[in-house]
């Protein structure tokens, strides 16, 4: 995207693209109460070429910095390797790795403590964040002024879906430092709200709110003529980050949200019953079967 949105001489885009790619690592190893204390990189291109531009690398070498920066991480080094015949020459696979403490060890979070009643707090995405993207892409292709076609909230297509993904790592460290009772965490990536029933028990996860999607997911809809099945199978819908907590510290998890700057919603409740989410307002349901992912 950022490459096809890219003008002659115009911004890059590969700091946010740094940003997606370190958020996409730590975002999933705070999940089990680690923060993160060091960042690797590993960036392989098809040819030594793409590093020439300048701009670019710079933009990926700041981006990159920054994120690990707000992560309270350290950039600990990594690998640039040249993959000539395996990677496209004007392609670069950004990867890496991230190493986290969990100090003192109760901060483990791995959802044997989830029970019935349980709040289940949701905590604003940045947009679609790095899911989704294949579909996207295509109705670029398809628009008649591909990534400059204006959405209803008067940003261009390619601007919303360059918005650099939100980092949790703030927010979940003042959760553990307010001492809340965190019984299980999820970062909501691919396979959109399905992802809130991850966790390895048997429970019935019901939403009776939604909050309002960020304008790139109703042009996705619309243009390419998507359920809402289909939408909150499949994108974050505005949610990028979850917590279960018990349901009377729920409020806590909202105002310290507020404090890091995210918004977050007391959005629904952990039933007895059997794995399945259940989105009230939007009247889907999602069966455990249709999760697809190990957990």
């Amino acid at each position: 995207v950022a490459n096809a949105f890219r003008t002659k001489g115009g911004k890059s885009y590969y700091d946010q693209i740094a940003q997606d790619t370190v958020a996409m690592i730590v975002n999933d190893l705070i999940v089990v109460g680690a923060l993160p204390q060091v960042v690797n990189a590993y960036w392989a291109v098809g040819d030594s070429a793409w590093l020439s531009d300048e701009a670019r690398s710079s933009d990926l070498i700041k981006g990159w910095a920054a994120a690990c920066q707000e992560s309270g991480a350290a950039w600990g080094g990594g690998e640039t390797p040249t993959l000539v015949g395996t990677i496209a020459p004007d392609t670069i696979d950004l990867a890496g790795s991230a190493i986290g403490i969990i100090n003192p060890k109760e901060r483990l979070v791995l959802g044997d403590k989830l029970a019935a009643g349980d709040a289940i707090v949701l905590i604003e995405s940045s947009g679609i964040h790095a899911n989704g993207l294949t579909l996207a892409r295509k109705l670029a292709d398809q628009a008649p002024d591909g990534y400059h076609t204006k959405l209803a909230d008067g940003r261009s297509y390619g601007q919303a879906l360059l918005a650099p993904t939100h980092l949790y790592i703030k927010l979940v460290r003042s959760l553990m430092e307010a001492k809340l009772d965190l019984h299980y965490m999820v970062n909501i990536t691919g396979h959109g709200w399905r992802k809130l029933m991850r966790a390895n028990q048997d429970f019935k996860y019901v939403m009776n709110f939604v909050p309002k999607p960020q304008a790139e997911f109703d042009f996705i809809q619309k243009q390419s003529g998507s359920s809402d099945e289909d939408m909150y199978g499949n994108f974050n819908m505005g949610a990028g980050f979850a917590v279960y907590l018990p349901a009377n510290q729920a409020a806590q998890v909202v105002k310290l949200a507020k404090a890091a700057g995210l918004k977050a919603w007391d959005a629904g409740r952990v039933l007895s019953g059997p794995k399945q989410v259940v989105i009230e307002p939007k009247g889907l349901s999602f069966s455990g079967d249709s999760l697809g992912v190990r957990s």
